[in-house]
């Protein structure tokens, strides 16, 4: 998509949220009552977006590259959809819809027809942001993955530091661990049951071997809380299988991503068939795909 990147703020009595065309991404998030910034700021020496969009993939490839009808295409982690000029199909006072659409140049990469919108919408102390894929075609599949990558101010209170947080999962149960192995792809062998019933400590160190990785039973809910402050963050999620958790490492940030994904990296012993793609997602033919997270702050 061709254009200049545009900054657009919603604002309601709760938020003032700003977003870019580029990438359709979440930018700023500040509380109207406690002027406090949620999102991380981009630091470019630790890592520079704020909430990027993943889509057609998310995580890496194996190798960087995958098959399709006999032909094999590049593509690089997360995809292209972060980098490129979406345009802004609708804006009312409390809601926008971004709009992507397959160019001669995504199908030098992605042989594929598709339109992919970005819906962000302000509903009272809620932020819900919605995915929407739709396969034009009339006769071909679409293959994809979508995901959402927003990273998160922490420490959210000027006293507390990185260490004083917890993640909390909702529900209170045990969730499958998948590792990841070299080059950012996961060891999906050596999956384990995590203990996601109880609070989790968060420190630098526990994002040493890159991001943390959970399937997801139907809905559920993620929280980043601290024992000293009020301040927290909740991301709520119905569908998504998978979530993946990241902070950089070993230069560090106060941030974490909290990642709800429909897809997910290569595993180590991939095929490269797109079509074969662990978690890859199918459209038929005028086919349309949903899927949608909220967040909130207090």
């Amino acid at each position: 998509m061709s254009g200049d990147k545009m900054q657009i703020e919603l604002n309601n009595e709760f938020y003032r949220v700003i977003m870019n065309t580029k990438g359709a991404e979440l930018q700023s998030v500040v509380g109207q009552h406690n002027r406090y910034e949620f999102l991380w700021q981009a630091d470019p020496k630790v890592w520079g977006r704020h909430a990027p969009v993943l889509f057609p993939i998310v995580g890496r490839l194996k190798n960087d590259e995958y098959r399709y009808q006999g032909q094999t295409y590049h593509m690089t982690q997360h995809g292209f959809a972060r980098d490129n000029e979406f345009e802004v199909e609708r804006q009312t006072d409390h809601s926008i819809t971004f709009l992507l659409k397959d160019s001669e140049a995504t199908r030098a990469i992605y042989p594929f027809k598709f339109e992919f919108r970005v819906k962000y919408s302000l509903i009272n102390q809620l932020i819900k942001v919605s995915y929407y894929v739709t396969n034009p075609s009339t006769t071909e599949p679409l293959y994809f993955s979508v995901g959402g990558h927003p990273g998160f101010r922490v420490p959210l209170a000027d006293d507390a530091k990185f260490e004083d947080y917890f993640l909390r999962f909702k529900p209170s149960k045990s969730r499958i661990q998948i590792p990841l192995g070299e080059n950012g792809r996961i060891n999906y062998a050596k999956r384990t049951l995590a203990p996601t019933d109880v609070d989790w400590q968060i420190n630098h160190d526990v994002f040493k071997d890159d991001a943390l990785i959970f399937q997801l039973p139907d809905a559920n809910e993620v929280q980043i809380l601290s024992d000293k402050t009020d301040h927290g963050i909740c991301l709520k999620t119905k569908d998504a299988p998978y979530v993946g958790i990241w902070s950089a490492y070993p230069t560090t940030g106060d941030y974490i991503c909290i990642e709800p994904w429909w897809g997910i990296a290569d595993p180590t012993d991939a095929s490269g068939e797109l079509t074969e793609k662990l978690g890859i997602n199918k459209l038929d033919p005028n086919g349309e795909f949903k899927a949608k997270y909220s967040i909130s702050f207090k």
